[in-house]
């Protein structure tokens, strides 16, 4: 359900502003993309699994939230992060 360590760096690294960003909006939209990705995954199996539903929901509000700072800080940033990660709006 979670997501490994190689695949994290490889997020850090496509999505961070410098050498040394971890987090950047942008780091953490795409992380928090990737473990709501793996977890809808999971729930095509474990349809009854309450519990990681409500954790589920928690990240898809998190991610909601940082889109909408990014949106209010820089349209751009936010345009090139939807368009990257292929989120609807």
């Amino acid at each position: 359900m979670s997501i490994t360590q190689e695949r994290k760096g490889a997020l850090i690294n496509e999505f961070a502003q410098g050498k040394a960003d971890t987090g950047s909006p942008e780091v953490q939209i795409a992380i928090l993309s990737e473990r709501i990705a793996n977890l809808t995954e999971h729930f095509k199996t474990h349809k009854k699994d309450n519990h990681s539903r409500r954790g589920l929901l928690k990240m898809v509000s998190q991610r909601r939230r940082l889109l909408d700072y990014l949106k209010g800080k820089d349209e751009s940033r936010y345009q090139a992060v939807i368009e990257k990660l292929g989120l609807r709006r």
